[in-house]
């Protein structure tokens, strides 16, 4: 009679562990905070890219992403799925570094070659700048429909199929991003959680 007592209490233990452990999966960075004077523009929330190659190899990642952008100055986190922050992308003028968690770095003139030097696939850095905020920007855009709210919702840019809905006050709370290359097939989905 003891043990059904003690196998209940030790199975909601279990269950009360794997839920932390699946709300920890949905974690994202802490907020960059900088000592920059001036108005900033701050996104967080999760990430999801998948790279199908034309061979029939898949590739996957997901995890958390915070954006701050001071306008001289870009800071984007990107963190594993249970929040501990992998490695940061710092953009300045005429130079992008990559800090990886444990100090080391690499650089590139260009954010998006940095990042697919380092990850093999390019996730359109330069573009999120516009994108984040629910802009096309200053590069030719194909294709551009407005939402029923007078907003871009898709277009093709650098390569790009941008599709943009759930707006909030400061842009676009779901983006999904598609590339077709000769050899690869690149989907990207960025769900923003914060400001």
């Amino acid at each position: 009679m003891t043990a059904t007592p003690f196998r209940f209490v030790y199975l909601r233990w279990l269950c009360a562990a794997l839920t932390c452990l699946v709300l920890a999966a949905c974690a994202t960075p802490p907020a960059i905070t900088s000592a920059t004077p001036g108005a900033s523009f701050d996104r967080s929330g999760r990430f999801a890219l998948s790279v199908n190659y034309a061979d029939g190899k898949q590739e996957a990642v997901q995890g958390g992403f915070s954006w701050h952008d001071s306008g001289n100055m870009l800071m984007l986190d990107l963190a594993n799925p249970l929040g501990n922050t992998l490695a940061r992308v710092q953009v300045e003028p005429g130079t992008a570094t990559l800090i990886r968690s444990d100090g080391s770095t690499e650089q590139a003139v260009h954010p998006d070659a940095l990042v697919e030097q380092i990850l093999g696939s390019p996730i359109p850095v330069a573009g999120l700048r516009d994108w984040l905020r629910g802009n096309t920007g200053s590069d030719s855009v194909q294709g551009l429909k407005a939402g029923p709210d007078g907003k871009p919702a898709t277009f093709s840019q650098n390569g790009w199929r941008v599709q943009l809905s759930r707006y909030d006050a400061l842009g676009p709370g779901l983006l999904q991003l598609n590339r077709h290359d000769p050899n690869r097939t690149i989907s990207m989905r960025l769900v923003v959680d914060g400001g």
